[in-house]
């Protein structure tokens, strides 16, 4: 399988992005350079991966995201970004985003619809071992053990769920 991610747009830009109405996967990036526009690959940068099958599509996930670190809270993944980048004016000029769109009608219970909704999720796990496989580790906040969602010494700290990679 082949990922076919979009080129990579600043954060900010994000909503110029097409598709963001699908469900689908997507890549954050953290970077000094300027990668908007550029293809996308796999780099060493990329600092969490996600996906969508909501109603929202990838737009809604994002916004999540993007409350989050703010620092309204819920999406799992963006408060593991949050601990280790708290301030969201200096994160956001070095974040980065690239999506992978999956046309399907998540409403329905047309077999062909379901079926595009498990290549949604299996196409997460497939990036996460495109990762793993390039660069030897998980995508940093992805890795629970790495990255949990709190300081440690705060309650619940260190608690990183069965799954240390699954992506919220």
């Amino acid at each position: 399988m082949t990922p076919n991610f979009s080129t990579w747009a600043l954060w900010k830009e994000r909503a110029d992005l097409d598709g963001l109405q699908l469900p689908g996967v997507y890549a954050l990036a953290i970077s000094d350079r300027d990668i908007a526009g550029a293809a996308f690959s796999w780099c060493e940068e990329i600092v969490y991966v996600g996906m969508s099958n909501a109603k929202g599509g990838l737009k809604s996930r994002l916004k999540k995201f993007d409350n989050t670190i703010r620092g309204k809270g819920g999406h799992g993944g963006a408060d593991r970004v949050r601990v280790k980048h708290q301030d969201y004016s200096t994160l956001v000029p070095r974040l980065f985003v690239s999506v992978w769109t999956f046309k399907c009608d998540v409403d329905s219970a047309h077999p062909s619809d379901l079926r595009t909704m498990g290549e949604v999720a299996m196409s997460e796990y497939e990036c996460f071992a495109c990762f793993a496989q390039k660069f030897g580790c998980l995508p940093e906040f992805n890795d629970k053990r790495r990255s949990p969602k709190r300081e440690s010494g705060e309650p619940n700290g260190t608690s990183n769920g069965s799954q240390p990679f699954r992506s919220e």
